[in-house]
């Protein structure tokens, strides 16, 4: 059954053009590039809504989509942050939803989340480098892609190889499209019941799963 998978690299609410939507349509284990979207709320909705009216669609959002009753990190992220430490990043690399730093981007995934609660559509909270780091790609590369371009090309590269079809080509290579197709591959795999790590949602408090 085709199915429509989104990636998106989550930017907070006043500083939306750093947000990167990326559509596929899903075949078996490969993901065809469909599009790229803009990253307003709107913008964002229409595009799954309009995918959800002919497909199932699984959206992966790289943004906390709950926080830890309290403040802090919730145990998800401090199981998270103990797997990539170990397998080669910064423990910075996962941050609590709540701290200063994070809080516009929490409080635009809860948003986000809300607004795609429609009919025919999975939303899944996804940590970029954590699909990277867990499926062993190039650690130095995953490490330092935010600001090296031969890094992002590196990575495209390694993401073309686990099925991604199609990413080379469309756009200028930026650090956030590399991590918005992280995410699609990351859904993709949650969709597929094949997660490199997963988090299980926890009602009432952490309504959605976590996964790379």
């Amino acid at each position: 059954m085709a199915e429509s998978i989104v990636g998106v690299d989550l930017s907070g609410p006043s500083n939306t053009g750093e947000t990167v939507v990326v559509l596929f349509r899903s075949e078996g284990s490969a993901l065809h590039y469909v599009r790229c979207g803009q990253g307003t709320d709107r913008a964002i909705r229409d595009l799954v809504s309009i995918a959800a009216k002919t497909t199932p669609v699984s959206v992966g959002l790289d943004a906390p989509l709950s926080y830890q009753p309290g403040g802090g990190d919730r145990l998800r992220d401090k199981e998270l942050r103990r797997l990539l430490v170990a397998a080669g990043l910064h423990p910075g690399s996962v941050m609590p939803p709540t701290m200063p730093r994070m809080g516009y981007l929490t409080l635009r995934g809860l948003a986000v989340a809300r607004f795609l609660d429609i009919p025919n559509v999975n939303i899944v909270e996804v940590h970029p480098g954590g699909v990277f780091a867990l499926r062993d790609a190039p650690i130095a590369s995953v490490r330092s892609f935010r600001a090296n371009l031969e890094c992002q090309l590196d990575l495209l590269r390694w993401l073309e190889d686990k099925g991604l079809q199609g990413i080379l080509q469309p756009n200028p290579c930026t650090s956030h499209f590399v991590a918005a197709c992280a995410a699609a591959l990351g859904t993709h795999h949650w969709r597929r019941g094949q997660p490199a790590w997963l988090a299980p949602a926890e009602l009432p408090f952490h309504p959605f799963d976590f996964a790379c």
